[in-house]
Formats: C-alpha cells, sequence, structure tokens
C-alpha cells in the first residue's frame, strides 16, 4: 500500500434540492439517482467492503442517498501493461529504443530503468511489461465522477432549460436544482453539479419548516434532522407507508373501505410524491351526488383532486365521505378541509351535469357521429369500424349459438358514448357510460352488460348464455383490430406495441378459454363453427379490396395465425416445456384444443415408451419426406418380415380406438394408447430395411410407415420431442 492513502470509512450523504418533481416519475428517479451514485462509486473502489446498502431518498422537492461506508480514497491496486515487443523496444545493447523512450515519456515513466521492465511471451513475440502500483481514486474526484453519470442517466421524463444566477449559464436537468449537499460524515466533498457547488445546507418543508436554511451537521444525521427540524420525512417509502397507515386508520374509523387495491396503489404513490409531511382529513359532499354514476365520481376525485374515495364496508358502493391526503399537519385542518370539500363541489357539478345532458339522446342518435371521427386514416372512421365489428360480432354470435341480434346491436351502439360529453371529459369512462346510457335507452341487459365489458383486457370467467353476445363483441372487436392494423403494415416492433396488438391477441386467447369453459366450444369437437382460422379469415375479408388485395388475405390470415400462436406459447411457456407446446402447435390444432393437448403431450412425455416414440417418429418423418408417391394402402401379401407384419397387425389393433379417443378430445388416453406401440416400432427399425431394393416392397412399408406416422401425430408432431 502507498504511503499517504486514506483509507478512513464514513457515511456519505448526496442531495439535490430541486423544485418540485413530476410526482409520477419521483419513485423512479430516486431508485436511479441512489444506483447510479452507488454503482459510480464502487466502480472507482470507493465503497468498503461488506458495507450496508445504499438508502435512496426521494421527496416532492429533492433526490438523496445516503451510503454507509464509504472510503476516503480507494486502495492502491498493482496493474501491469505490455508496451511492446522486446526487438522493437530494446537496442541490439538492451538499451531503450527512441520509440520506448517516447512510449515511456508520454506514461510519465521517463525516469524508470529500463532493466525492471519484465518480459513476457504472448505466443507470438516476448514484451516488454511494466509493473506498477496505480494510486486509488481520491473521493472527491471519484464522486465527482460517479454523479456526473448518475445525473447524466437518469430517467427524466421531460428536460427543462433554464438559466442559472449569473444570467449566461443554461442547464438542463428535470427542474431547477437550488442547492447540493455532499458530506463525507462531517466533511463536505469538493464537488459540483448543475452550476452548484457542495455545502451541507438543504431546506425543510415549503411551509411548516423556518425560513432559514437547515445545516446538516453530518451524513448520518440527515433524515433525522430533516424530520425534526425540516418537518420532512425524506424517504420514499416510510412516507409512503406513513400515508397508507393513515388512510386505513381512517377508513376502518368511519367503518368504511378504500375500494379496489388495484385502484389504490398507484394513487398511493402519486400523492406519496406530493407531500413531505403527510395528514390524512376526511372530507364529504352532498348525498344527492351520489345520483350520478359512482364511477365518474371516483375518477373525478382520484384523477383530478387525488383524493382517495371511501366505499361501504364491502369495498363497491362509494359513500359521500373522501379522505384528503395533506402536506400539512394542523392542529385545526377545517380550512384545509372545508377548502378542498369547495374545489371538489364543482368538479362533480359538471359530472352530473353531464351526465344528466348526456340521456337527453340515446346512444343510438349518436352512432352517425361516429363518422366524423378518424379511427385511422387508412382505416377509416369510427362509424366504418362500428360497422365492420358489428358484421362480424353477428357471425361470432351465430358461432357460438349466440343471440346474434344482441351482437350486432351491441356492436352497433359501442363506440356511440365517444362522443358524448362524460366521455369528452372523461375519456377513461369509455364504455362504462356507453353502458349506463344504454340501460337508461331501455337496452336489453345482454346488450348493456355487452358495452360494459367491451374494454376489458381479458375474459375472466366461463361464458354463459347471458354473456354470450358480449363474448361475441369482445372477439369481434380485438379480431378486427389485429386484422386492419397489421394490414396497414403496424405491427409490433420489440417492446413497441402502440395499437396493443399483443393485448388483443392475449385477449382473443382468454374468450377461446372461456368459451371452451362455458361448453359454447367443445373440445371434442375439432370442426367448431369458430375457429381462429374462421375468425381472421372474416376479419381481413372485412378489409378487402380497400386495404387488402385480393391475392393477400391468405397470407395475411397465416400472419395473424402465428402472431396469436406465438403468444400462446408465451402464455403455456410458463408452466410447459418449449418444445411440447411448439410439438402441439406444429399441427395448428383449433386454438380451443391447444392446451388440453399441451397437458395431454406433458404427462405422455413421462411414459417410458414416449422417447422412443419420439425418436422413431422423427425417423418416419424424414424418410417421408424423401419418398415419392408413396401409397395410402398397405398390401398385407408384400409383407414377409415378422417384425413388419407385427407392426402393421398393431397399427390395425390401436388405430380405431386412438382415433376414437383424439376425436372425442381425450388426447391422453389417445397418446397412451399409442405407447402401446412402442415395442413394434423399435423392432421393426430393428430387423426391417425399410429402403428395400424391390420398389413394391419398400413403398409397401413405407405406406405402413406413413399410417403410423399419421397415427402418431394425431394429438402434436412427436417428431419434435426427439
Amino acid at each position: 500500500m502507498t504511503a499517504g492513502t486514506d483509507l478512513t470509512v464514513r457515511p456519505l450523504l448526496v442531495e439535490l434540492f430541486t423544485e418540485e418533481l413530476p410526482p409520477k416519475a419521483l419513485a423512479r428517479l430516486g431508485q436511479a439517482f441512489a444506483d447510479g451514485i452507488a454503482q459510480g462509486l464502487a466502480k472507482r473502489g470507493l465503497i468498503a467492503g461488506g458495507a450496508a446498502a445504499p438508502e435512496g431518498y426521494a421527496s416532492p422537492r429533492r433526490l438523496a442517498v445516503l451510503l454507509p461506508a464509504v472510503l476516503a480514497q480507494a486502495a492502491d491496486k498493482p496493474y501491469s501493461e505490455k508496451l511492446m515487443p522486446v526487438s522493437v523496444g530494446l537496442t541490439a545493447e538492451g538499451q531503450a529504443s527512441p520509440a520506448l523512450s517516447k512510449k515511456l515519456a508520454a506514461k510519465g515513466l521517463a525516469d524508470i530503468d529500463v532493466a525492471s521492465l519484465e518480459r513476457e511471451s504472448d505466443g507470438k513475440n516476448e514484451q516488454l511489461v511494466y509493473r506498477g502500483i496505480a494510486r486509488g481514486a481520491v473521493l472527491a474526484a471519484g464522486l465527482q465522477e460517479a454523479l456526473d453519470e448518475a445525473i447524466a442517466k437518469l430517467p427524466i421524463p421531460k428536460v427543462m432549460s433554464y438559466q442559472l444566477a449569473d444570467g449566461q449559464t443554461t442547464v438542463r436537468f428535470v427542474r431547477p436544482a437550488h442547492s447540493l449537499i455532499a458530506l463525507h460524515g462531517e466533511d463536505v466533498v469538493p464537488v459540483t453539479a448543475l452550476g452548484l457547488e457542495a455545502s451541507r445546507v438543504t431546506r425543510g418543508h415549503r411551509f411548516q419548516a423556518p425560513r432559514d436554511p437547515l445545516t446538516v451537521t453530518a451524513a448520518q444525521d440527515y433524515a433525522r434532522d430533516l424530520a425534526e427540524h425540516g418537518k420532512v420525512i425524506a424517504s420514499f417509502a416510510e412516507r409512503r407507508a406513513q400515508v397508507e397507515q393513515q388512510l386505513r386508520a381512517e377508513a376502518a374509523r368511519l367503518g368504511a373501505s378504500l375500494g379496489d387495491e388495484a385502484d389504490v396503489a398507484p394513487l398511493l404513490d402519486e400523492v406519496t410524491a406530493l407531500v413531505e409531511y403527510p395528514t390524512v382529513y376526511v372530507g364529504e359532499f352532498e348525498p344527492a351526488f351520489l345520483e350520478v354514476p359512482q364511477e365518474c365520481l371516483i375518477l373525478t376525485m382520484r384523477l383530478n383532486q387525488k383524493y382517495f374515495p371511501l366505499f361501504d364496508a364491502d369495498g363497491r358502493t362509494l359513500t359521500n365521505r373522501f379522505l384528503i391526503v395533506s402536506n400539512m399537519q394542523l392542529d385545526d385542518p377545517a380550512n384545509i378541509v372545508q377548502g378542498n370539500q369547495r374545489v371538489v363541489r364543482p368538479r362533480l357539478a359538471d359530472a352530473r351535469f353531464f351526465f344528466e345532458t348526456d340521456r337527453k339522446a340515446t346512444l343510438e342518435s349518436r352512432v352517425p357521429a361516429l363518422g366524423s371521427i378518424v379511427y385511422h386514416n387508412k382505416l377509416g372512421s369510427q362509424l366504418q369500424r362500428t360497422e365492420r365489428v358489428a358484421a362480424l360480432a353477428g357471425w361470432v354470435a351465430e358461432a357460438i349459438g349466440a343471440d346474434a341480434a344482441a351482437a350486432r346491436r351491441a356492436a352497433t351502439l359501442a363506440k356511440a358514448d365517444l362522443v358524448s360529453s362524460m366521455v369528452g371529459e372523461f375519456p377513461e369512462l369509455q364504455g362504462i357510460m356507453g353502458a349506463y346510457y344504454a340501460a337508461n335507452d331501455g337496452e336489453s341487459a345482454p346488450v348493456v352488460q355487452a358495452i360494459r365489458r367491451q374494454y376489458d383486457i381479458r375474459l375472466d370467467a366461463p361464458v354463459a348464455a347471458d354473456t354470450a353476445a358480449g363474448a361475441a363483441l369482445f372477439i369481434a372487436e380485438r379480431a378486427e383490430t389485429l386484422a386492419g392494423i397489421w394490414a396497414i403494415g403496424l405491427q409490433p416492433t420489440g417492446d413497441r406495441d402502440p395499437y396493443g396488438l399483443r393485448r388483443a391477441a392475449l385477449g382473443l386467447i382468454s374468450a377461446f378459454e372461456q368459451l371452451t369453459a362455458g361448453g359454447q366450444l367443445d373440445v371434442r369437437n375439432a370442426r367448431p363453427a369458430l375457429t381462429l382460422d374462421a375468425l381472421l379469415e372474416r376479419a381481413v375479408a372485412g378489409f378487402v379490396p380497400a386495404v387488402v388485395p385480393q391475392d393477400k388475405p391468405a397470407g395475411l390470415v397465416d400472419e395473424l395465425r402465428g402472431f396469436v400462436h406465438e403468444r400462446v406459447r408465451n402464455q403455456l411457456g410458463q408452466q410447459y416445456e418449449r418444445d411440447v407446446i411448439d410439438a402441439v402447435l406444429a399441427l395448428q390444432p383449433p386454438l380451443h384444443q391447444v392446451q388440453a393437448r399441451v397437458a395431454a403431450l406433458a404427462a405422455f412425455r413421462q411414459q417410458p415408451a414416449a422417447e422412443s416414440l419420439a425418436a422413431a417418429n422423427k425417423r418416419i418423418g424424414n424418410l417421408l419426406k424423401k419418398a415419392e408417391n408413396v401409397g395410402a394402402e398397405v398390401d398385407a401379401a408384400l409383407l414377409k418380415e415378422p417384425a413388419e407384419q407385427a407392426l402393421a397387425a398393431q397399427v390395425r389393433e390401436l388405430a380405431p380406438q386412438a382415433q376414437r379417443q383424439a376425436a372425442q378430445g381425450d388426447f391422453a388416453a389417445a397418446l397412451t394408447t399409442l405407447a402401446g406401440a412402442r415395442e413394434a416400432v423399435d423392432t421393426f427399425f430393428n430387423d426391417v430395411m425399410v429402403m428395400a431394393q424391390d420398389p413394391a416392397v419398400r413403398n409397401n412399408r413405407l405406406a405402413l410407415l406413413a399410417q403410423l406416422h399419421g397415427l402418431m401425430n394425431q394429438v402434436a408432431d412427436l417428431g419434435r420431442l426427439a
């Protein structure tokens, strides 16, 4: 170790104090800032061995990180460097050549004794090697580099440009920064960032802390000093936990609930990013507003005001109370509560006005106005799309034995709420408001439900008679989306899928699953009226010839089938081995049979006969690919060898049973029956020369193998398991 190396270990604090940061990005920015600095210091050897993990902080006006054990200087490290071949670097007398002298001078090694250089062979030449000690990075320099790198890599959603106090220097960052802290223990580390020089000064709560700047005495005291003297809880996680605890305590005190947890979590993250010292208060509004569909009121409170609506204990029925997460802790919060109640009342009044106004016109009367809304400039208007979906939904309904008229009616009305005042104000309520307006117009229950569920990501319950029309609309809309968007060349690329085609494909897969679960599709029926291919063909036909040329539909259907099958492959890949799934999909079976076939094949693979039969199947497939004009019938008179006679007998015996089982959807039984042929198959390939010289004998044996191949591949392409 070089004399003078400072291996002092102390906590290190770095904080950037800024204007209010974007709330939806705060947690991500805080984590990236902490990770970036920690990784930068670790890369430079400045993190002490065995140190605890860094602690990141993120509040509305600051990003910070505390690293528990950081060295004042990294340890020195020995290093070696190849300079040049000996033949180039040394003269015949063993002195440094001009080339070597120049290189040593450039590296600051002009004074070393050439004789101290070591020699190593690289397999081709003998090289001159210098071995030395590299001084460890000093904290100030290492932190400066790490800080610059961390700031440059922050996932900033939108960069701002602003001028520093000198009126000349322009800085680009997520928000204007006002101060920088860099403390190693109690000592300020002299670094800079965004035009700021490091100090030990920050600021506390905008309203509840003293106006004077807050001085942090030591790195390890940062969070405590902010909480006690600055009224700021710096830790995002700690602040979130406090908000959640207060929300749940208030809800419990009132005998209420916060509603669906899936809706609570993202709002909890957002309000945590808006407050530094959270306190929860209870507000309320007039019960008369509850006559408006509760989805409207909930969205208004959550989206616009960041309130937490309160529900009955069942979590479904909205009450006229809500919770406010305030940034002010007051003994008497009356002004805060009353102010928030005054603010929310006009919002709720707007929602009531939109709802009452919209109900004065029927959904049906709004349909023509869809002609003025462009769906896509290459695919026409929303009205044209509605007409395509309605025709397709009617066909799907007929195919599954549902009410085709209800399906077409639902599809015709499904997008009409896009021209309503409520959806114009709150696009998130598409479909939900349409269902309310359809019910108000006296539409049937299946039509109302179909409109309400049209935007579901997937069908998550077995399709019953009263939901079949909705399933038809759900399927038709996704098939039309896939066909149209794919036809104009906007397929997903990498992680980009702006039109949600992957989601549409997964929705179709869920629909086939739930139609099977509900009995509209039967795994025993391999040729139902509704198949994936038939659906895609109908969907593509809706774009011929305006979008899809007359000679292109078949190719487009093939591409779309492959796209859906890839989603099936990925979905089932969480449960089953990939080659099992590929073996089933190779036959392009009906979509509603895929999972049953895969499950049966996965179980069959565990049987002793599976490996042998898979290898034989692959061998047969290779033989048949090379053969020409293989006959369909086997001539018993040409079966001379006992092994081929035994195999032919086995095929005759097993074929009817295995075919019947497969046709009945009992794929596991069909594969088990097939396993009975293992011994005969093995013996055949051991004892019989398939490619006999006699053409008649050869073709007869190939015909026998073709029959066996067809029998083996009723459920899946077994050769893919070999």
